[in-house]
């Protein structure tokens, strides 16, 4: 049952180009960067003073950023027990952070959920509509 073992990095790409109108640019760092209608939906950012190694105080350079539908969203995932983070850069910005290092305590369905969610909440809406008809609904 492939959804519920753990999520591996190789999971972000095959789920996000599963997806319609999606396509692969370079990101930062020339690590891979998913668009929907030239909007972005998950990511590479760059490593930022508002993310450090708790021991080392260096930069993150292993943070991926997803969109959310919402803030109601966004909050749910931070507050949750999963490992998802925010910091006050994306104040105001629905979006959830996710360090690579920590994609393993994801199951692959619980990653294609997230993904889903950041590529619906930039997709066009009748692309959305007919991708969840062909589905069977969500």
């Amino acid at each position: 049952m492939a959804r519920s073992r753990k999520a591996r990095e190789s999971d972000i790409d095959e789920i996000a180009l599963a997806l319609p109108r999606t396509v692969k640019v370079p990101g930062w760092g020339g690590l891979p960067s998913y668009q929907v209608s030239k909007k972005f939906f998950v990511g590479y950012r760059s490593p930022r003073p508002d993310a450090v190694d708790a021991e080392t105080g260096q930069r993150l350079t292993d943070v991926l950023v997803f969109r959310v539908p919402d803030e109601g969203d966004k909050l749910a995932l931070v507050q949750g027990d999963g490992p998802w983070f925010t910091t006050p850069h994306f104040d105001g910005y629905n979006a959830v952070l996710l360090r690579l290092a920590h994609l393993g305590t994801l199951t692959r369905g619980e990653l294609a959920e997230v993904i889903e969610d950041a590529w619906r909440s930039q997709a066009p809406k009748t692309v959305v509509k007919k991708w969840e008809a062909e589905r069977g609904g969500h």
